[in-house]
Parts: structure tokens; C-alpha cells; sequence
């Protein structure tokens, strides 16, 4: 029961982290675009990693066996899920963005089944099924503009990627160090995102990055999204099973809906709410599942 409330409250934190990091990321990506933005937030959480495991003084070595592993979550949820989350935040609204993105539960009830062969159920099936309908509703697939449509399009990729990357994590020893296994895996993002980010970086229009609000955004971003998030969401996937772990992403939705509200001003439509209403429930389907 320990495990259990202390896995609930790293997932927590991380869920509500990210919410909050919808809204910085919207301020943010229109100085920097997407991609440049990713890589300089991985350089940061990368130093701040690096400086945490070396005060911890942790073991560093990995089994051949499960260096596969680290590569694509690396690959899968640290580079591709994420660029596709920023891309969708830019393209679309930082309630979108949240919103759509925790549809990951549901996806992550999918992939445990057929990867960790965790059993699919009846409550899990209706799960995904109410989550993908509510997703459809604020994608919108009447009166939305072109850009928005593309948005929600790469916030499901990376909803999907998440799930995938989270079900992953779940594969590696749980006696891994979750500050170990984070650094890694940004590391390979990192390998596979500098080849297309360096001829890029000199469009950067760097008298903006001294604005209080643009630097201090991407250290926020480096340090307490990326660094501190991922840190505590591996940590309470390990401490819970896949499918009821990506239940508290939901927490995310709620956050960047209310901070997108309160701080840039978008408006919360009828679809918005009826969307959400329909992941919560699917959302809940889950958590009460007997496993």
C-alpha cells in the first residue's frame, strides 16, 4: 500500500508538472521553434541530470540486454513524443495540448497488453474506446481550422509514443536507477535530435533568449518538466502496473486547461468539456479495474 501512494504522488507530480509546462511551452515556442526548443531543454536537463546522479553517486553501468530498451525510449518517447507534443501545442492551444495528450492511459492499456501482457478487459476496452471518442470531440472534426487539425493530429502521435515509451520502462529492472535510465534515454534523444537541430540553430533570434520570460521558460523546461518530470514518472510506473499508472496523466489535462485559461486567456468551449468528461470517465474505468 506504501508503493502504491507513494507511486500515486511521483505520478502526480509529474502529471501536474507537465500540465503547467503546456502553458510555458506555448509562451515559449514563439521564439523557439518546436525541435530547437526540445534539444536546448534536453541540454539542460542533461547538466542538471548528470549533476544530480553524480552527487547521489550513482551506478552508471546497464546490461547489454537492456540497452535496446534505453535506445527507444530514448528514441520513442524522449525524441519523436515529445517533438510531436510541442509541434501540437504550437499548432493548436495549450488546453489542446493537454487535453489530448492524456489520452495516453488509455493507449498505454493497449500496449501493456500486448507487450507486458498485462490482461485486457472489458473496463480497460470501454476505457479506450470513451477515451479515443473524447480526443475526436475536441480534435474537432467539424469547425476547426487547418492548423489546429494538424496540432490535434501530432498531439495523438505523441499521446500514442507516450504510451508506447511508458509501457517500455516497465520492461527494465526495477532496481535501475530512475535518474540513470532518464539520463540515457534523454542522451539518445539527444544524439538523434543534434544532427537536425545544428544548421538550424543560427534562426534562433537570440536578443529575444534575453527575455526573463524566454530563458527562464527553458530552464524551467530543462530542469523541472524534463529533469524532474520524467524522473518522477518512471519513478511511480515502477512502483504501479502499466495500465493503472498512466492513469494520473489525467492530472495534466486539468492543470493546462485552467492555467491556459487563467494565463493566456483561451476559452474553454462546450466540446472542450464534453471531450474531457469523456477520457475522465474512461480515465476512471480504469482506475477502479481490479487487477
Amino acid at each position: 500500500m506504501k508503493n502504491t501512494l507513494l507511486g500515486s504522488l511521483y505520478l502526480i507530480l509529474a502529471s501536474s508538472i507537465w500540465g503547467g509546462m503546456y502553458v510555458v511551452v506555448k509562451v515559449v515556442v514563439s521564439v523557439i521553434p518546436p525541435l530547437e526548443l526540445v534539444w536546448m531543454r534536453y541540454v539542460v536537463a542533461i547538466v542538471a541530470l548528470l549533476v544530480i546522479g553524480f552527487i547521489t553517486r550513482q551506478n552508471w553501468r546497464i546490461e547489454k540486454r537492456y540497452v535496446f530498451i534505453i535506445i527507444a525510449i530514448g528514441i520513442i518517447g524522449n525524441a519523436i513524443s515529445i517533438v510531436t507534443q510541442e509541434t501540437g501545442t504550437m499548432l493548436s492551444s495549450a488546453q489542446m495540448g493537454a487535453i489530448i495528450t492524456s489520452s495516453t492511459p488509455a493507449f498505454m492499456v493497449v500496449f501493456a497488453r500486448f507487450i507486458l501482457k498485462e490482461k485486457l478487459t472489458l473496463k480497460k476496452g470501454l476505457s479506450v474506446c470513451l477515451a479515443t471518442i473524447g480526443v475526436f470531440l475536441i480534435v474537432g472534426i467539424g469547425n476547426m481550422d487547418l492548423s489546429s487539425k494538424l496540432g490535434g493530429l501530432s498531439l495523438v502521435t505523441a499521446a500514442l509514443t507516450w504510451a508506447l515509451m511508458s509501457v517500455l520502462v516497465k520492461l527494465l529492472p526495477s532496481a535501475y536507477s530512475q535518474i540513470v535510465v532518464t539520463t540515457y534515454s534523454i542522451m539518445v534523444a539527444l544524439t538523434v535530435l543534434t544532427p537536425f537541430v545544428l544548421p538550424r540553430l543560427h534562426k534562433i533570434p537570440f536578443s529575444e533568449l534575453t527575455q526573463p520570460t524566454i530563458w527562464g521558460g527553458v530552464l524551467y523546461l530543462g530542469i523541472i518538466s524534463t529533469a524532474c518530470g520524467f524522473l518522477f514518472w518512471n519513478r511511480g510506473l515502477q512502483m504501479l502496473n502499466a495500465s493503472s499508472g498512466g492513469i494520473f496523466f489525467f492530472f495534466q489535462p486539468v492543470v493546462g486547461a485552467l492555467l491556459g485559461w487563467l494565463i493566456l486567456g483561451e476559452s474553454l468551449g462546450i466540446m472542450f468539456w464534453i471531450g474531457s468528461i469523456l477520457i475522465f470517465i474512461g480515465v476512471l474505468f480504469v482506475i477502479f479495474e481490479k487487477n
